[in-house]
């Protein structure tokens, strides 16, 4: 499950995400042989996040460029916990949101919140520094609140 979840916020649809999964699973299973006993978890999702990254470059490659140094705006939108008649459609101003980020950040995301990874799981699976990792989640929870608030207007 983790893996398809992953594959799908990356890759924003149901059939691109199961077929590269298919073949992330593909690809552990003919180098298994590298697998060292670490974290399996990490492992797997790391072919995947890798797959999905080929997949992306060769198919949508204005999806994965990103200039690291684009201001964002950092306003403080706090959601108000108290609006549960509006809660489904805030889930759907959240969902749009998450797809509209850029990959990189979809990524964070979806690792951190979602699936429970650690800053240091994350960088290790991302192959990314660890201090990416923070001002990747920084950036993204940023640009997502700023999206959630849009959507709401």
């Amino acid at each position: 499950d983790a893996a398809y979840n992953l594959a799908r916020w990356l890759l924003r649809t149901d059939d691109d995400a199961e077929d590269v999964v298919q073949e992330a699973f593909l690809r552990a299973f003919r180098f298994f042989d590298g697998f060292r006993g670490e974290n399996s978890r990490s492992w797997i999702l790391t072919i995947v996040r890798n797959s999905c990254y080929t997949w992306l470059r060769q198919h949508r490659p204005n999806d994965v460029a990103r200039d690291p140094d684009e201001e964002i705006r950092d306003e403080d939108h706090a959601s108000n916990p108290e609006r549960i008649v509006e809660r489904l459609q805030d889930e759907q101003i959240l969902s749009k949101a998450l797809e509209r980020l850029p990959a990189e950040f979809r990524e964070a995301i979806i690792l951190r919140e979602l699936e429970g990874f650690s800053y240091k799981e994350i960088a290790e699976l991302a192959h990314v520094p660890l201090g990416t990792v923070m001002s990747r989640l920084a950036r993204a929870r940023r640009q997502l609140r700023e999206l959630i608030t849009q959507g709401k207007e």
